[in-house]
């Protein structure tokens, strides 16, 4: 946890721009894998870490604006508990680490929330992502299940997304720990792959980093040979000759703060001039658009700049043609960079997604329609503060160049000719992790391999 006042603070911003009613907040719970003592990994929810920091399963808490009272709601271990866990902190001591003096067993929450809604009182809750919270809500507040995400307050959406999306120092310096340590992970992976191992040894070893430097995974490991499927997280296949590798990982660290960098790297100890080719076109893509990162501009600008650049350095290898201005505007390129460009990071690897895209990425305005467009998370105009991905990328995907040839799209702009000769080359993305600056921008964590000379170096041991 950071210090108590840091959540003092922060609660007491969040009161003051919701102005009235109850704030409610519902820590997340065990969740069973397969029986009730067998359970998931616990992560605790991000809204209710930024807050409250207290890293434990089954608490709640309110933010009375009008009365300016804050109280934790939780039960201390019985003593048949403890026997399995140890002894752990009461509510009352975790509460104090957290700023809040005020406590209670978890069963008086019913008792507040329901004389709050007798006296005609706004409670406000952020959009539930857990069915175990949407039954929750359904009992506390008198919401149909299946109205609770209806019922969500977007001026409590609101006011949270401009909190965190805003880094303090203190943040940033979490953030870049996580982000040291995935350039650890990545640069394992490089100086390990070889002909004859499988995904699920280089997924095994990147983990382990993470875990021996005290925290996690940010989200699972992508390791695989099969880049084109952009979230792949099957680690069946073994690397042979000629496999490109695409590794996407990154580290949480104990405080939850996310690291996610993206690599590509040959099974061989140098690429072959295919291989080159289209990882130069990723990093040309990669460098123009850290370049444009800085107040003001707009996500959505730096996007199409990145897809400019990807549609050039394939009209150069002969697999892109006519006016590439109008090719990017109608989403010819999307044949090969099917997704954004990046997204809001911090507490969360896709920061807030549960609060909603349209909030974090977009202040409220609506999402283009346009395959590839629509992908993007973040488009809004940067801010000091904010600390975002870049990750542009090239995609072969067979299923897709089919079914655009067959349906004769975008003949002007794709050379369908020659791609058929790189439906088996995979996927290949570069992923760094950024600080808006006042001045500009960042590149936080330690450097990384990321041009053809770096990755081969460290290939060849």
């Amino acid at each position: 946890m950071f210090a108590a006042g840091t959540y003092v603070e922060r609660r007491a911003r969040l009161a003051a721009s919701v102005q009235s009613g109850m704030l409610l907040f519902l820590g997340n719970g065990e969740s069973p894998m397969n029986y009730a003592d067998n359970t998931y990994p616990f992560r605790q929810d991000s809204t209710w870490l930024y807050y409250f920091g207290i890293d434990l399963p089954g608490l709640a808490a309110v933010i009375d604006v009008d009365e300016q009272r804050t109280a934790v709601f939780g039960d201390d271990l019985t003593l048949d508990a403890i026997v399995w866990t140890g002894p752990q902190p009461t509510v009352a001591e975790l509460a104090a680490a957290s700023g809040v003096t005020e406590t209670a067993p978890a069963v008086a929450l019913d008792g507040v929330l329901g004389a709050a809604r007798s006296g005609g009182r706004p409670i406000h809750y952020l959009p539930p992502y857990r069915d175990e919270h949407r039954v929750a809500l359904a009992g506390l507040l008198g919401v149909p299940v299946i109205k609770a995400d209806a019922g969500a307050s977007l001026d409590f959406v609101r006011a949270v997304v401009d909190m965190r999306n805003h880094k303090t120092a203190e943040e940033v310096a979490e953030i870049e720990r996580a982000v040291d340590i995935s350039v650890d992970m990545h640069v394992a992976a490089m100086a390990m792959v070889r002909p004859g191992l499988r995904e699920s040894d280089i997924a095994a070893r990147v983990t382990e980093v993470a875990l021996a430097a005290g925290g996690g995974l940010s989200f699972p490991v992508i390791a695989t040979i099969h880049g084109e499927t952009l979230h792949n997280h099957d680690h069946g296949n073994t690397l042979a000759p000629g496999h490109l590798f695409l590794l996407d990982c990154g580290a949480e660290t104990a405080m939850h703060y996310a690291g996610d960098l993206s690599s590509a790297f040959p099974v061989d100890t140098t690429f072959d001039s295919r291989q080159k080719d289209v990882y130069r076109i990723v990093l040309d893509a990669h460098l123009a658009a850290v370049a444009a990162v800085k107040p003001g501009r707009p996500f959505r600008e730096i996007h199409l700049l990145a897809c400019r650049t990807i549609a050039e350095g394939l009209k150069g290898l002969g697999l892109m043609k006519g006016d590439l201005d109008e090719a990017v505007a109608q989403g010819a390129h999307a044949m090969f960079f099917q997704c954004g460009l990046g997204h809001m990071m911090g507490l969360d690897v896709h920061d807030m997604e549960n609060l909603g895209e349209v909030w974090v990425g977009y202040q409220g305005r609506p999402k283009s329609t346009q395959f590839g467009l629509k992908s993007l998370r973040l488009a809004r105009p940067l801010e000091p503060g904010f600390v975002l991905t870049v990750e542009p990328g090239i995609y072969f995907i067979p299923e897709l160049i089919r079914r655009w040839k067959g349906e004769g799209r975008f003949f002007d702009f794709i050379c369908y000719d020659r791609l058929e000769a790189f439906a088996d080359f995979g996927g290949a993305r570069i992923e760094e992790n950024l600080l808006v600056t006042p001045e500009g921008h960042r590149i936080l964590g330690k450097p990384r391999p990321r041009t053809i000379d770096e990755v081969e170096a460290i290939r060849r041991g």
